[in-house]
């Protein structure tokens, strides 16, 4: 075994590489940009070396220093985590022509599997099902378009480097085609140097179901599946194992064809081969299609790890240590259920866009897994992926497992940045995915309900007014004269104002109306020897920012001060396009004068890895372009002023 490693990333994977290299006695040495530099995996790891600046390309990116770094603190072999260079076969040479050892699989097989058409001809001349779809080397437009058709609507565009969902767009129609192409190239060299993509048949109601295998080089093992249908924007939100409704038959298909690919290409390590499952008619032996090899451990790999007991970091290490994979196909075996969700700072109800901000106050439940790479106080940073954590959780069945997520996002606490914890509990409770009727296009079909914040009750509001006060037991028992003592408050929750009362009682006791227009809707909350409201222990809690307070009681309820001098009017949130998050502007559509309809793409935003494009909100004339291509831009920087309506 390795007496030292370094880890060529940051955030949750690199802590969780840290846990059990802590258990195996490996010494581990962290790399930091300049504002990871107190961040969480640089605190847990044995050692630390800076990179550079803060983008990926000056610091993460940069290979060179990170082989001058293992080698000067004298570590024996690289983790590359996920992400960043871990699927870089260049990268690879690298590292072991410097005499180091790479802990994943062989630079050929990186390379085999990471241009998706070159990894789909050999998945074929495997055996391995795939697809149909155009993996061809005409990248005109045309000829791309003329495939399209051939294939028949709807399709896919898919980068053909990467993933992530990263270049990937959904033609319904021939007209759409032009400009998904357009966009998913531009996102696709941004992202991953290359702008090449492949057509593919888009499969009615599609399951992402993938297999974790783990090779040696010669042979190999697979750990079973994972059910990755729940998605947005092509990405993972609630990850799971077993899949739901798998039979025996299909598991040791899928687990063949997966054990197959992973032999053609002399994998060594642990690697994910990705299915999509036609679903229309239940899971069948041949429904399965092959799209792609992650070479990589993948993020959701702690569900693998609850249903087999196995730790895929430590097998990563040994068997890249030279030692033989630990346990042969006929000893792994399949222990109940587990569930994984991503929790993200970013912002549902404008489409996911990530989003950014200091985490003020972050509680997380006892007796689940928590991989996290950030802790109260952090920043969420506008260079890297805006993930906070993963929550996974374990039951004897998948209806206990998806008990114990729901329990565990409901104890669940942040404040100081938007984030998609209400999502991921709307989802643990949606009707079709608790029946197990799930799709990939279960989360558009009903993003609706499944995007709307949950709106607080009254009980809410009264707690939320009476912790406005910030009161305390010693407050609570202050005296008055001839009748209770009452204070007003005026807050508003989900952009509705209201003005509540507290008539303070004493003996930690208040009466509270959460809204004086309606006298009639009134509780009493004591605080003392528990909170209680109308004589019912509950169990809530609260966290206070800056103007801001958020009531933590089964979903988090978030109220506000306003401050009437910060208000936008109606006008200019209608006239004027902001940028909804820090970033790159990479192209203005239109100038001065010009008109666009509601709609139309007024700029392009590249921001957390991701192309954002931002549309008019009306028709209109342009009246001023504040930005130009190229621009780095704030949170809030003004883009794109239309001039105003004229009655």
């Amino acid at each position: 075994m390795f007496r030292k490693i370094l880890i060529a990333n940051r955030g949750e994977i690199a802590c969780r590489i840290i846990d059990t290299c802590r258990k195996l006695g490996v010494k581990t040495v962290a790399v930091h940009s300049e504002v990871d530099q107190r961040s969480r995996h640089v605190a847990l790891a044995d050692q630390a070396v800076s990179l550079g600046g803060a983008a990926p390309a000056e610091s993460y990116l940069r290979a060179e220093a990170i082989i001058e770094a293992a080698l000067k603190t004298g570590a024996q072999a690289i983790h590359p985590g996920y992400g960043f260079l871990s699927e870089n076969p260049d990268f690879v040479d690298a590292v072991e022509a410097a005499g180091l050892v790479f802990v994943g699989p062989s630079a050929d097989a990186i390379r085999a599997m990471g241009l998706k058409d070159a990894a789909k001809a050999a998945m074929e001349a495997a055996g391995v099902p795939v697809v149909p779809g155009y993996h061809g080397s005409d990248q005109s437009n045309g000829h791309l378009a003329k495939a399209a058709g051939q294939i028949g609507y709807p399709v896919l565009i898919k980068a053909v480097a990467g993933g992530g969902g990263k270049g990937m767009r959904l033609v319904e129609t021939a007209s759409a085609f032009e400009q998904a192409l357009s966009s998913a190239r531009a996102e696709a060299q941004a992202a991953f140097g290359n702008s090449d993509v492949l057509i593919e048949k888009f499969v009615s109601h599609p399951r992402h179901i993938e297999v974790q295998i783990f090779g040696d080089g010669t042979s190999a093992v697979h750990l079973f599946e994972r059910d990755c249908s729940l998605q947005r924007r092509h990405q993972k939100v609630i990850e799971e194992a077993p899949a739901p409704g798998m039979d025996e038959q299909m598991r040791a298909a899928m687990g063949e064809a997966a054990i197959r690919a992973a032999k053609a290409v002399g994998y060594s390590g642990a690697g994910t081969v990705e299915f999509i499952v036609d679903g229309s008619d239940g899971l069948r032996a041949d429904r399965f299609f092959f799209m792609e090899m992650n070479t990589r451990l993948q993020v959701e790999h702690p569900v693998t790890e609850a249903i087999t007991g196995v730790d895929l970091v430590e097998w990563q290490l040994r068997v890249a240590a030279g030692q033989p994979i630990p346990r042969a196909q006929e000893q792994l075996e399949i222990s109940g259920h587990a569930f994984e969700a991503r929790l993200y700072a970013e912002d549902v109800a404008a489409g996911f866009l990530p989003a950014t901000g200091t985490l003020r106050h972050l509680r997380f439940p006892d007796e689940v897994r928590i991989d996290t790479g950030v802790r109260e106080g952090d920043e969420i940073s506008p260079y890297y992926d805006p993930m906070i954590a993963k929550i996974t959780v374990h039951g004897r069945s998948r209806a206990e497992a998806l008990r114990r997520l729901d329990l565990a996002l409901s104890q669940t606490e942040i404040a100081g940045t938007l984030t998609n914890l209400s999502f991921l509990q709307a989802l643990s409770r949606h009707d079709g995915f608790s029946a197990e009727r799930v799709d990939t296009g279960l989360i558009a079909r009903d993003a609706e309900r499944l995007c709307t914040p949950p709106l607080a009750c009254d009980k809410t509001r009264a707690l939320a007014v009476l912790w406005a006060q910030e009161m305390d037991s010693d407050r609570l028992t202050g005296f008055s004269l001839w009748q209770p003592f009452r204070k007003l408050i005026t807050l508003s929750h989900a952009g509705d104002g209201m003005t509540g009362s507290v008539e303070y009682l004493g003996q930690s006791q208040a009466r509270v109306t959460p809204n004086i227009t309606h006298p009639e809707i009134t509780y009493l909350i004591e605080t003392k020897p528990y909170l209680r409201i109308n004589g019912q222990k509950i169990d809530a809690r609260f966290a206070r920012l800056d103007g801001s307070l958020t009531v933590f009681w089964g979903n988090s309820y978030q109220f506000d001060w306003e401050d009437p001098l910060d208000r936008r009017t109606k006008a200019d949130q209608v006239d004027l396009t902001r940028a909804p998050m820090p970033g790159l502007v990479k192209e203005v559509f239109v100038e001065v004068g010009a008109f666009v309809q509601e709609g139309s793409r007024l700029v392009t935003l590249e921001a957390m890895k991701m192309e954002h494009i931002l549309v008019a909100t009306r028709d209109g004339i342009v009246g001023e372009v504040c930005v130009s291509s190229g621009a780095q831009v704030k949170a809030g920087d003004q883009l794109i002023l239309l001039q105003e309506e004229i009655a």
